[in-house]
Parts: structure tokens; sequence; C-alpha cells
């Protein structure tokens, strides 16, 4: 067993594709080795902006010997009047054997000659050297550069590599035109600290050489090293940190050996909002703001930053940050004040000179779009005179903080500044909110809009998206959604779950969808099309939501997705938790079988999904024996409870009652008077498969026992 050490140097690498390229890594290398019969005990990835690494601890030397079986030609062809041919002579010599060594076997295929040969292992060292240089020029990342005179393409050049297996330099070569670049035994150490090269005798005294070097090669080290110096710097200074995973995992990889510096900024700029000094730092500076309190936003004038220089230079690195960021507060100082200028509804008319998409008109116009769909919202929904006012008010000035000169430079504050514009200008806050909170979920991890015109607006907004972008034939493609109409349209159900608004999406989508197609502005063709395409993909998303996020089985989201879904996105999420329960409860064993063999036989039928009463669809004269009368009599004792649920969406009376149903039905099937269901009296068949069919439907109202798989 022996350690083997790669280290591709290079120029200061983008902090993303140091990550991205270790990633790469860990998927493909330890594959590669397994392929070969080469598998470490331990595999270990490290990286800085200057390094790309990895350590292979116990590797074998060589691969394991291996016994192979060759097949050669049909057996006709290799021997004739049992002498071997040429055929067989030239197989024999190709696989470097006797033709003694041959052997003939029966396959499926007919009589072949085989050869059983012991395939020697190769040796680690052949393997890796072919191995490595494709690890290296395999990796893929956004801009990609070239330098000196070669083809040779990487994010930055390449300046160094080391491999070694124990102590033997490995020989590898990557040719550049003019320029090669040849493994040795020297690595580098810090370019400020340490600038001096770095020899290494083994692979196994890597990282503490590097460390000794100034360089904390381990990425995971490196991350909790600075998080403990912000926390320990704030605690210092008694402000509390924010640190964002983003900005933590980006600064991991943009320095070697971390040092927390402290800066100043002038305290007049903590009139601003403090999202704006937020974006200011973390965006662009790569700063890590200090608040006062854990659990507000107001902000200390100060700030932290990883400095990857000479500690002895924090004063003069101080200085030189606090420049910077002065100069950015005071560009943002200047455009906030501007902005405020002028009252925020007199932003909404230059949205007409910003281009939503070519064939949807202006942002002035989509913002129209938006109060019309929030206008059938609140119809749905019945809201009252005030509630509707801050919707309508709050859909016209959603956008327009797009056009102010804050967001213009700061793009990520959209609906911040509006939210800010708004209260300055003396909208409701209500307004205020909902023009901020209509944006959420942003992302995964946030939140859902809090406020019923937060709610609305953001549900309209994304359903204008959805129709509009759906009209022009942009849909997602696999893993293409240029618009992110998969986000916005688990965005508009996410919200409808999380506020239990009762909406009818089916009916609000074909809503939305005839006002694009009487829009003289907008070509829209085969609106039902559209429509069909609309509802489909929102099914799509339910049964995804359902399935990953509520984590129900597969086949119980499958027993409660149908176009009701749409209908009532509420009630379909509840039956789809119903059913899981009553399944983890064991409930579900005491009615899956009765229903489901009521279901299927049911098919059989013609009566429609929708009865539920046996009045006018069962013929009582015709009911010959006591099962089926039994059975027809607890149906009309289960209609009330059913229709109670369907009120109420308490399913738990309607299995009650199919509980109560399930023995009579038993019965019915298997039981001293049980019946023959397909009788030949056309009149009977279809009176007991009524039956059967209305228990059925009466399952239907919580889901398709056909599709349930029985657990």
């Amino acid at each position: 067993m022996a350690t083997f050490l790669l280290e591709v140097g290079t120029e200061e690498l983008p902090a993303s594709f140091v990550s991205d390229a270790l990633h790469q890594w860990q998927t493909r290398i330890p594959a590669e080795l397994a392929e070969q019969a080469l598998v470490p005990e331990a595999v270990r990835f490290y990286g800085t902006p200057r390094r790309l690494a990895v350590m292979l601890d116990g590797l074998p030397l060589r691969q394991p010997d291996r016994q192979e079986e060759v097949k050669g030609p049909p057996a006709q062809a290799a021997f004739k009047d049992g002498q071997p041919t040429k055929a067989a002579e030239g197989f024999a010599r190709s696989r470097g054997v006797e033709v003694s060594a041959l052997e003939v076997c029966d396959t499926d295929k007919g009589s072949f000659v085989f050869v059983n040969q012991e395939i020697p292992g190769r040796a680690a060292t052949d393997i890796l050297t072919e191995l490595i240089p494709q690890w290296i020029l395999g990796l893929e990342g956004k801009r990609f550069m070239r330098w000196g005179d070669g083809d040779l393409r990487f994010p930055r050049p390449i300046r160094w590599l080391v491999a070694l297996m124990d102590s033997e330099v490995l020989p590898i070569t990557l040719e550049n035109g003019s320029l090669v670049c040849t493994s040795d035994r020297i690595s580098q150490g810090h370019r400020v600290l340490h600038p001096e090269a770095v020899p290494l005798r083994r692979a196994q005294d890597y990282v503490e050489a590097l460390r000794n070097a100034y360089v904390e090669i381990d990425p995971a080290a490196r991350r909790l090293l600075i998080q403990r110096q912000v926390e320990e710097t704030a605690k210092s200074l008694g402000g509390v940190p924010m640190i964002s995973t983003a900005l933590l995992d980006e600064v991991t990889n943009l320095v070697e050996w971390p040092n927390a510096v402290v800066g100043k900024f002038d305290t007049e700029f903590l009139d601003l909002p403090p999202e704006v000094a937020i974006i200011e730092m973390e965006s662009h500076q790569r700063y890590f703001p200090l608040k006062q309190k854990a659990d507000g936003l107001a902000l200390m004038p100060v700030f932290i930053t990883i400095s990857n220089g000479d500690p002895s230079k924090d004063a003069i690195i101080a200085e030189g940050n606090a420049r910077v960021i002065r100069a950015r507060l005071s560009d943002g100082k200047f455009f906030f004040d501007a902005d405020r200028a002028q009252p925020l509804d007199a932003f909404v008319a230059k949205l007409e000179t910003v281009t939503f998409e070519e064939r949807l008109g202006s942002m002035a116009a989509k913002v129209k779009r938006i109060g019309t769909v929030a206008d059938h919202l609140c119809d749905q929904l019945n809201l009252g005179a005030q509630p509707r006012q801050h919707i309508r008010r709050a859909a016209y000035l959603c956008k327009a903080d797009l056009v102010t000169q804050m967001v213009g430079e700061f793009p990520e504050l959209q609906g911040v500044m509006g939210q800010k514009y708004a209260l300055h200008s003396g909208e409701p806050e209500a307004v205020a909110t909902a023009i901020v909170e209509h944006y959420l979920p942003k992302g995964a991890q946030d939140n859902l809009p809090q406020t019923l015109s937060g709610q609305v607006v953001g549900i309209a907004d994304r359903l204008d998206t959805l129709v509009g972008i759906f009209s022009t034939g942009q849909l997602p493609t696999g893993s293409s959604d240029p618009f992110a109409l998969r986000r916005a349209a688990n965005a508009v159900l996410n919200i409808i779950w999380a506020a239990g608004l009762p909406l009818n999406l089916a009916k609000l989508l074909d809503t939305v969808v005839q006002d694009f197609a009487q829009d003289p502005t907008l070509a829209i063709n085969a609106p039902e099309a559209l429509r069909t395409q609309l509802h489909n993909f929102f099914l799509q998303r339910v049964q995804t939501l359902l399935q990953d996020e509520q984590g129900i089985d597969y086949d119980l989201v499958n027993a409660v997705l149908s176009e009701r879904a749409l209908s009532d996105p509420l009630d379909v999420k509840d039956r789809a938790l119903f059913l899981q329960a009553m399944r983890r409860s064991g409930r579900m064993d005491k009615v899956y079988e009765t229903v489901n063999r009521a279901t299927r036989l049911a098919a059989q039928g013609t009566l429609d999904t929708d009865v539920l009463n046996p009045e006018g669809v069962i013929v009582a004269a015709k009911l010959e024996a006591k099962a089926e009368q039994a059975f027809f009599a607890a149906l009309k004792t289960l209609l009330p409870q059913t229709q109670a649920a369907q009120a109420s969406h308490d399913y738990d009376q309607l299995v009650a009652g199919l509980e109560q149903v399930a023995p009579v039905v038993s019965g019915f099937f298997d039981g001293p008077d049980s019946v023959l269901v397909m009788a030949d009296e056309p009149a009977v068949r279809q009176n007991r498969l009524n039956l059967l069919g209305l228990l059925r439907n009466h399952a239907l109202v919580l889901g398709d026992f056909g599709a349930i798989v029985k657990g």
C-alpha cells in the first residue's frame, strides 16, 4: 500500500470553480480507480485559490491478477478433422498461448473456442500516469482560458504539478505549445507569507508542509477557521455577525491562510436601509456585516473582512477596505435620496420602457395584467372592500422600484426598496409589505408571504408569467427552465397550502387564459391547448411537491391526483396526507381489499363516478339476495357520512363509514348469501354493478383506491 498525492498549482482560481472542480473529482476519481481495481483506503480532496489536490491513502501498488475467459472463433472454423485451422492458430497467437491451450465450449449460439488466461495486474503508477491528465483536463466549468502559444484550456494558467507515490515522483507532463509543465515534488507556499518553494519529501508530508508554509489546504478546516474568527472578532466588538452560507463558502475559496480584519464606515451610512449596506458589504465586497442585536437588522458601523495577506499590515488593509466601502455606500446614499425625491407611483409610467418579454409587451403591461389576475383572486376569495383596495394598489406598485436608481444598481433589492419607498410615499403598510412579499419565496429556504395582500399579488404575478410564457411556447424542457416556471408554479401551490387559501386553481387558470386570448395586443392561438398544457404542468407540480416535500408515497399521490386536484388544491393535500396517515396506522388494511375489489368490478358497469345516492340508481325490486339488500341499506347509511366529509373535508367520518360497510360487502362477495355479480339477467347484473360502483364512488371522494399499491 502507498500514499499518492496529486497537486495542480495555478494562478488564483475563481472561488466557484474550486468547489465545482473538487465536486467533479469526488465523483470521477473514486469511480475510475474502482474500474481499475485500485481502491484506496481513503480519498481526500483539497483545494485553495491556487491549487487543487487529491490524496489517496492506502492505494494498492498493483492491480490484482485476474482470470479472463476469452471467446474465439466458432469451433467449426477453428478445427477441421480434429486439426487446428489457421483461424485457431491466429487466435492462439493473438492471445499469446499455444493452440493446445484452446478449449471448445458450447454456448447458446453454438460451439466456440475459448482460452482461459491469467492477466497480470498493472502497476498503479502506470495506470495513474494515464489517468491523471484526464482528471486535470477533463474538468468542466465556465470561462476557461488559454495562455502561452498552446491550446490547453483551464480557468487559470497551470504553473506547477506535484505527483508523488510515497517519495517517488510520478512523471506527468502537460504540454501547452512551447510551454511544458512537468511534475516534480516542489509545491508552493502562501504567495505573501511564504513565497519560497515547498519541497515535499513524501506524499504523506503534504498537509503539514503546506500548513507550515501558511496554506490551510483543507477547505472544511479553512471554512471552520473563518467562521470562528468572524464569530470571535464580532464578540469582541459587542456585535452579532451576519454569516450567510453563500458568502462563507465563497470566502473560503478566496483565501489560503485566513486572517480576520476589522474595518469601519461612517455612522451617517446607518441611516440607509440596512439591506442596502448589507448588499454592499456581502455581495460586492465580501465583507461580513455586524448587527447590534441578533433579533434585528440594525447594523454596527463596522465589518469583518477575511484577508489573505500579511497580518502585520492589518491596519493598512482595514483602511483600504473602509475607503472602498465608503465610496460604495456614498453611491447608495445618493441613489436612495434621489429615488425618494418623488413618490413611488411616479415610477410606474417608466415601466413602459422596460420589456418584460418581447411578445408579451412591457413591464407596464404586465403590471396591468397582474392587477386583473389579482381581481379574479379577490373574487374567488370573496374579499371585502378594504382588502381589495390594498391588493389593487400593491399590484399597481409592485414593480415600480425596478426603474429606481437603487434597484438599477442593486437588482437584488427589488421589492425591498419598493417597500421602503412605498412607506416613505405614505402608502398603507399592507400595500408596502405586499410589494416586498410578492417576490417570496425567492429560493428554497425563503419564507412565504405572510400577509393576504402579499399572497394574492405574489400568486397573480406568477400566474401572469406562467400563462404568458406558456403562450409563447417557451415551456420548460428537461433541466432547461430559463424563466423558472417550475419554481413559479411551486410557489403558487405552496402559498395556497401555507395560507389555506380556498382557491379553484383550475378555474383561475382558465380565466387568465381567456383574458390573454381576448387581449388584442397578445396573439394567443389555441387557448384550449394552452389551458391543457397549464393544467398538466400544475398537476405535475402537485405530484412533485407532495412526494418530494411532503414525503407522501407515490401511489397515494396518484390516488388523489386528478383534475379535481386543481379545483381544490387545499383538499388534494389534505387527502394525500390523510391516506398517508391511514397507511401508517394500519387503518388502510381494514377497507383496502373490499374497496379495491369493488372498484375493479365496477369498471365493467356504466355508473358515472360522481353518483353517490343509491336512490334512483338501484332498483329495490331487483335486489334478490339478503346480501345485496344489506349492501343497499349500508350505502344509504354511508351517504350522509360521505356528504359531510365532502362539505367539511373531514375524511375520518367517511373512512369510518367505509369500515362499517366493509364486512357487509365481504358478505356480498363471499358470505353464505353471496351473489354472482355478473348475473345472466341484465337488470340484476346492472343493479349489482351499480352497488359496487356506488361504493367505488364513495371511496373516490377520498381517493382512487385502484391506484393504491397494497403494502
